[in-house]
């Protein structure tokens, strides 16, 4: 390695904290990462609204749930571990936060759309997907207006289960992420 390409690498180790790159350095990064957050946002709605969710009203309704499920949590594994490998860590978190909460929400807003098309009284009233949207967005944000409410157990099971995970998701895994992003920052 050159004197000078060792004196360039030394310039982007010294300049690696976010906070310290110039102005227009870090307009990028976060343009970057705010159209990558967007990205994942509208793929994911895009695809509750867009998929046909008919084949998975044959009765393996636990089943897919499990996987929507597992799928949250290996996507926040994944986004931990960038996070610590990352060279801005705390926008790296931010980002894996503004994939892994919609995700979230549609893995439950699913749940509960196909829970009404299988038992339709499932809810005091029927539910579109923008419905069972609107019904996980009010829970998960702790609103619950009360305009629609689960009836059934199935229904009540997985909106208590959805609470629990909301609050595990925003308390526990926030931290997680955050405190991966300083420790890897801390690192430094």
């Amino acid at each position: 390695m050159t004197t000078s390409q060792q004196l360039g690498q030394d310039e982007r180790a010294a300049v690696d904290r976010f906070d310290e790159l110039p102005p227009d350095r870090r307009r990028r990064l976060l343009t970057i990462f705010a159209i990558r957050s967007l990205a994942s946002v509208v793929v994911l709605v895009a695809a509750y609204f867009l998929l046909p969710f008919t084949r998975l009203l044959n009765g393996k309704l636990i089943a897919e749930f499990a996987a929507g499920v597992l799928l949250v949590i290996v996507v926040l594994t994944v986004q931990t571990l960038a996070t610590l490998r990352s060279r801005y860590p705390l926008l790296r978190s931010v980002e894996a936060m503004a994939m892994t909460i919609p995700l979230f929400i549609v893995v439950f807003s699913t749940t509960h759309y196909l829970i009404n098309g299988v038992e339709p009284a499932s809810y005091s009233e029927p539910m579109t997907r923008f419905d069972a949207l609107y019904f996980t967005m009010t829970t998960f944000a702790t609103v619950g207006f009360g305009d629609i409410t689960p009836v059934s157990l199935p229904a009540r099971l997985v909106t208590l289960l959805q609470m629990i995970g909301g609050l595990i998701l925003v308390g526990v895994v926030a931290r997680v992420l955050i405190s991966a992003a300083r420790f890897r920052q801390d690192r430094r």
